[in-house]
């Protein structure tokens, strides 16, 4: 019965040490900087803000909400962005509310801004426009790639989770975006972290986590 039980806990222990170094891997260090960059809330950052945006310095705003008022917000945030121009929260912003009011074209110089400043939440969101060619986003599903896999390394969550997925999906087969499994293992394992203590979003990245490990595509 000993026998038995000191085996099974070293099954458990290499389990555990081999799913651990799977993970391993030297993920691309973050380079955004918020601090960097006027914290100081703007009208534009009252009426743009995304909700789910970890960088924004206003509650924000669902687009419902935007909605009722597109012309405000657009003229609030290009005021915001003739006094900041290097602001990519600002551009991002802009670029939001443009998007949304069906002006995507007007939009493209600001999202092209958003994501020179290497700002979080337009890699993301600028690599899913560029996925699926929405707000008049020109479609390029390699350059998705790239875009999300910046998120990622930025600790974007959209990009943590979003991206493995993709990959796995083979959405990104073909093109040179690294797909490596041990650095989307390691997105994983930083998205775990974000949302620690969340069962929900937790159950959902060990279930992602799994997929990979068994994934024949990833290597």
């Amino acid at each position: 019965m000993v026998k038995k039980t000191v085996q099974g806990l070293l099954v458990v222990f290499v389990a555990t040490s081999l799913f651990a170094a799977a993970g391993a891997a030297e993920v691309p260090k973050p380079s955004f900087d918020a601090t960097k960059f006027s914290q100081e809330p703007t009208a534009c950052d009252v009426l743009a803000a995304h909700p789910d945006d970890p960088n924004r310095v206003a509650p924000g705003r669902e687009r419902t909400e935007i909605a009722k008022d597109y012309a405000g917000a657009i003229a609030a945030c290009e005021a915001a962005v003739a006094r900041d121009p290097g602001n990519p929260r600002l551009r991002y912003q802009l670029a939001r509310v443009l998007g949304y009011s069906g002006q995507g074209k007007l939009a493209m110089p600001h999202r092209g801004q958003a994501i020179a400043g290497r700002y979080p939440q337009a890699l993301f969101v600028n690599g899913f426009l560029y996925l699926t060619g929405q707000n008049e986003n020109p479609k390029d599903v390699c350059k998705a790639g790239e875009l999300m896999r910046e998120s990622a390394i930025e600790g974007r969550l959209a990009g943590l989770l979003g991206f493995p997925r993709y990959a796995m999906q083979g959405t990104f087969a073909g093109c040179a975006v690294k797909q490596d499994r041990a650095e989307l293992l390691a997105f994983l394992d930083a998205a775990r972290h974000q949302v620690a203590g969340d069962f929900y979003r937790t159950m959902l990245v060990d279930l992602l986590r799994e997929d990979l490990l068994a994934s024949k595509t990833i290597r």
